[in-house]
């Protein structure tokens, strides 16, 4: 009997006929061979925070929600090796207690750590890259069924791929990952007018561990929340930060999110709004804890990354087709940094990155803007993130990917039969002659 499954935003909706919980290695190994053997697909589903069809299937779905962990913490290396299931903000408190931490981390700690390194997750900072940056080795079942690992010493081109893999490549089953000891951050955040935000980003990145900016459209106000390091002692949440968080974040934003999806031609004036709305903070507290933004309001997401120098005249470019499109959006563009890595299929391959992304309340249509602003960031030599809503396909992606050949040579040899592709994956890498 099929089971339904459904993403996070409800962008992606599947029915896979079996769903299977493995607890042990042993159990991921047999349920490839199986499949392998019946000839059905496998995909693998983290948290479901892809807006993507990457793990959509008719065929066997695994979550690995039941194998999770930290298997082994090697404190003078500064490393841990951790399964694959396993939830970041579950890792971030027992990383804690072992007195180190990850060196960033996205916004949302919801997702698996196979899954937000198997789709390139990250955070922000010039200096600091990708979350795949920080795995130094995994260990993968493949496509026959064969367990491998991998590192910069061992297998370096399947770990070059594996470290971004879009789950082609196999099941992930344990990462091992660098650390630093566990650290405090000054996290400072407040409104500024996006001219002058725009007008010093060089500074801004360069000068600060962690900068970011979130931009209204129709506004002229953006919010900046820049955070470096310090020695201070960590300080318990405040009332106004639980309260910015959890009722002007959410709370009043859902209102007024359900107001524009009600009334559309709202939207504009909602917007500007929400950028005269934007509060001025101070914390200082542990990294993981200042990473981590509460998300209740769910929406659809298109990200881009484009070369760090474009940032302002990509902002710029979008607001004006906002503006001459009458696009009804409220919803703030979040706009990021990331340091160039040398990974297949990063998008931050080869050059250091600005990562914008538009995002549209769920319930609203989406698709008319992100195709408005979508060729503004291809323009600019724009790489989609693979967790994110986008166009484009085999044929446009392989322009982008120096790596795009080396990555589909590991596909061929770790899945040669195709168990982990599925329709999406067929139309994004190409088909590799699968018999499943």
């Amino acid at each position: 009997m099929p089971t339904h499954w459904e993403n996070w935003s409800g962008s992606v909706r599947a029915a896979p006929a079996e769903v299977h919980y493995p607890r042990t290695l042993d159990e991921v190994i047999a349920l490839v061979r199986t499949a392998r053997a019946r000839g059905v697909g496998v995909r693998v589903v983290g948290a479901g925070h892809s807006f993507t069809p990457l793990v959509a299937t008719a065929g066997v779905l695994v979550s690995l929600d039941h194998f999770a962990g930290v298997e082994r913490v090697d404190f003078p290396a500064q490393r841990a090796t951790v399964r694959a299931g396993t939830r970041i903000h579950d890792l971030s408190a027992q990383l804690a207690l072992h007195g180190l931490a990850q060196s960033n981390l996205g916004d949302i700690n919801r997702q698996s750590i196979a899954g937000a390194i198997s789709t390139g997750t990250h955070g922000t900072g010039a200096a600091l890259g990708s979350l795949s940056t920080q795995v130094v080795a995994l260990t993968l079942v493949s496509g026959t069924g064969e367990v491998i690992t991998c590192s910069e010493q061992h297998n370096r081109d399947i770990f070059k791929a594996a470290q971004v893999s879009l789950g082609a490549l196999g099941i992930i089953t344990s990462v091992t990952l660098q650390l630093e000891p566990s650290y405090c951050l000054d996290y400072r955040w407040g409104r500024e007018q996006l001219d002058v935000t725009l007008a010093n980003l060089e500074y801004e990145r360069i000068e600060n561990r962690n900068f970011e900016f979130f931009w209204f459209p129709y506004s002229e106000w953006a919010q900046v929340k820049r955070s470096r390091r310090t020695d201070a002692p960590a300080q318990p949440r405040t009332l106004l930060r639980g309260f910015n968080d959890l009722v002007l974040e959410n709370g009043v934003f859902w209102l007024l999110s359900e107001l524009c999806r009600m009334v559309p031609p709202l939207s504009p004036r909602v917007a500007h709004l929400a950028g005269e709305l934007i509060s001025d903070g101070h914390e200082v507290n542990a990294s993981h804890r200042v990473f981590a933004s509460t998300r209740l309001v769910r929406f659809q997401e298109m990200e881009y990354s484009i070369p760090a120098a474009a940032m302002a005249d990509a902002v710029r470019a979008i607001d004006a087709r906002i503006r001459q499109a009458r696009i009804n959006v409220h919803f703030p563009i979040e706009c990021r940094y990331v340091r160039a890595d040398d990974i297949d299929l990063s998008p931050a391959y080869g050059r250091d990155s600005a990562y914008i992304a538009v995002h549209m309340y769920r319930g609203m249509p989406y698709r008319d803007y992100f195709a408005v602003v979508e060729p503004i960031l291809r323009s600019f030599g724009g790489r989609p993130h693979w967790g994110k809503l986008h166009t484009l396909t085999a044929p446009e992606l392989r322009a982008l990917y120096p790596r795009w050949e080396a990555f589909a040579a590991v596909r061929r040899q770790l899945d040669p039969d195709g168990v982990f592709q599925n329709d999406y994956l067929r139309a994004l890498l190409g088909d590799i002659g699968a018999t499943v």
